[in-house]
């Protein structure tokens, strides 16, 4: 399923929580020094103001950011202080979000007694070649298919387009998680009617 996002005059920067965190400290700072960058490369544009969302610092402007306003955003933020260069991914204009689930994956890891969590699963998925720029929304969440089950579903978010172009790309494509082959399918965002009706005491 592909849900239509936001106004297209977001610029949305990917970036861990600390950055985040240090990044959000002095909004009216960045905004006056990101306007002033514009302001040098004679853009057309103009930072409103800036919100965190979700793993992200999004920056709302006042018309839909051309290539070189994006650069000029990324130069900035990767220059401000107490951030970490290389947490920090490149600007993008904001997107639909497509909603997908891994099927046949076992909710332990291979030979450990311990679970498959989110970050082995966004791992795999970023080293993957079927995953080639492709963009996580969101953390992968991992749950158990049953109670009794060894098997796990994962559900993970994607940036897309409104054709939903990059999920039709990964539906019912396979992969290799260890030894085990799993299969990706199209699925809905209601993750959470389908966590309760599959939990347990």
């Amino acid at each position: 399923m592909t849900m239509k996002g936001p106004s297209r005059k977001q610029v949305i920067v990917s970036m861990n929580v600390e950055n985040s965190v240090n990044f959000m400290k002095d909004l009216s700072f960045h905004i006056t020094n990101i306007n002033r960058a514009l302001k040098s490369i004679k853009s057309d544009i103009m930072a409103d103001f800036i919100h965190a969302d979700n793993r992200s610092v999004v920056i709302t402007t006042t018309k839909v950011a051309e290539n070189l306003d994006l650069e000029t955003i990324k130069r900035y933020v990767k220059n401000t202080n107490n951030i970490k260069m290389m947490q920090v991914e490149l600007p993008r204009l904001s997107q639909s979000k497509s909603f997908l689930k891994i099927i046949g994956i076992p909710y332990l890891k291979e030979d450990t007694n311990k679970p498959i969590t989110a970050d082995v699963v966004e791992k795999i998925i970023k080293n993957n070649h079927i995953f080639k720029n492709i963009v996580l929304a969101s953390r992968p969440r991992v749950i158990k298919v049953l109670p009794k089950s060894d098997m796990s579903i994962v559900w993970f978010d994607i940036w897309d387009a409104q054709s939903g172009v990059k999920a039709k790309s990964l539906i019912n494509r396979c992969f290799n998680m260890g030894s085990y082959i799993t299969t990706i399918y199209n699925t809905n965002m209601n993750l959470e009617v389908l966590q309760y009706k599959n939990c347990w005491k």
